[in-house]
């Protein structure tokens, strides 16, 4: 028998209580609990720069505040939001937006030195109950099927204390939570260990790919030319449909947008179709033909390309280029995602928060141009390694969130308790 068997066949052998949440936790509060929406403007003003205390938003919790652009507030705001003051381990519940997500935070561990709760989320803390354990009932199935019934499904997400207050969650014995505690601590730890290494060695294969591609594409043999893509291909924009457009069957399209989401190198197989009316207006691109994005919000994805290998032309959205050649579409399309093509269209890139690359300056990127039958050769070469780590990177993934399902069994069926039967003779 383990020693939360033997826990709960002494200590609730009957079963466990069922309580809610407002009549366990001592704190349940949020950010407007102060007074008025008045008080608060008057009271609580938004730094940039490192000041008396930071104001803690669920963003900042959920990316581990590795994102810097912190918010802090003055000594007087701080002590005007005692109520929601981070200064002891606490459970925190966002009821606006991202409902369900949760977090437990330990002062500690937090990077400043005072802290305090930000907006649209609820602080919940006990005195009673192991607050950890808390945190685990709340992130279980059972309760999670519970905080979905009181939330508003129109609009954003949000739900309220109130309603939260009445949610019913198991409570034994402090004992037999503080067992259940450290068992889910030790799986958590072993399932972020188990995804660190499996992540790492995605990561891994991936740089070593590269590194191949890019190798092997540097070292051309002496038949290679070196050319200008304008000396090779025709370079034109794409049209202009939307999203909007994508209807259920009609003329295969390409936007933009899926370059970056839902192609790889290559492909000869649609996602999406227009209307036969808006394809007569659009551009089309033609069976070995690169479709290449020229415009993103970052310097890395922009000119990310997909080759296209259907039998038949496809409609190609705006912010494309079109570059129509009679080269090995594979070869190309390997080439335009190294870090030799990478250096080159830096030098065209301009923009801020949008970042763009002109077509028309596509032209003078150099390319590394061998016969034909090389480029096949290379393309075939590159096509074997791609479809490996192609497979790494689907199996890792599903991997991670096998873990991840098997933990989520394990820790309900951990907080499953049966409820205890009162005797009302």
């Amino acid at each position: 028998m383990s020693e939360l068997e033997n826990l709960i066949q002494t200590l609730c052998p009957d079963g466990v209580e069922y309580k809610t949440v407002g009549e366990i936790c001592e704190t349940i509060t949020d950010y407007v609990a102060a007074g008025s929406f008045a008080d608060l403007r008057k009271n609580v003003v938004y730094r940039k720069d490192p000041n008396f205390a930071q104001l803690v938003r669920t963003t900042d919790l959920k990316c581990g505040f590795e994102k810097k652009d912190f918010v802090y507030v003055d000594e007087k705001a701080y002590n005007f939001l005692w109520r929601v003051n981070l200064n002891k381990e606490c459970v925190i519940l966002p009821n606006i937006g991202n409902c369900g997500e949760i977090y437990y935070v330990i002062p500690e561990k937090l990077p400043y030195k005072r802290n305090v709760l930000a907006p649209n989320a609820i602080l919940v803390r006990s005195d009673t109950t192991n607050n950890k354990y808390l945190c685990y009932i709340f992130q279980s199935q059972s309760f999670q099927e519970q905080l979905q019934k009181i939330t508003s499904p129109t609009g954003q997400t949000k739900f309220n204390k109130t309603d939260l207050k009445k949610l019913k969650i198991p409570v034994p014995p402090i004992e037999v939570q503080r067992e259940i505690v450290r068992i889910l601590d030790n799986f958590t730890e072993l399932t972020a260990e188990l995804t660190a290494e499996l992540t790492a060695e995605l990561t891994a294969r991936k740089k070593q790919y590269e590194y191949y591609r890019d190798k092997l594409l540097a070292e051309q043999s002496e038949n290679t030319k070196y050319v200008k893509l304008g000396d090779i291909a025709t370079i034109t924009r794409g049209g202009n449909f939307q999203k909007k457009d994508f209807c259920a069957d009609g003329v295969p399209c390409i936007h933009y947008g899926q370059i970056y989401t839902r192609f790889g190198l290559y492909t000869n197989e649609p996602i999406t179709y227009i209307s036969e009316a808006i394809a007569q207006k659009s551009k089309k691109a033609a069976k070995n033909d690169i479709v290449m994005a020229v415009t993103s919000e970052n310097i890395e994805d922009v000119c990310k390309c997909v080759a296209w290998l259907g039998d038949s032309d496809i409609a190609v959205s705006g912010h494309t280029a079109i570059i129509h050649h009679n080269q090995n579409a594979k070869y190309l399309s390997y080439y335009f995602h190294t870090q030799m093509f990478f250096e080159q269209k830096k030098k065209y890139a301009h923009g801020t928060k949008v970042i763009e690359v002109t077509p028309s300056k596509l032209a003078d990127i150099i390319i590394p141009l061998p016969p034909l039958d090389e480029q096949q050769r290379t393309a075939d070469i590159l096509d074997k390694f791609h479809s490996l780590v192609t497979d790494i990177s689907q199996g890792i993934p599903a991997e991670i969130e096998a873990r991840k399902k098997q933990y989520e069994y394990y820790r309900d069926k951990l907080l499953t308790f049966k409820p205890i039967t009162l005797d009302l003779q």
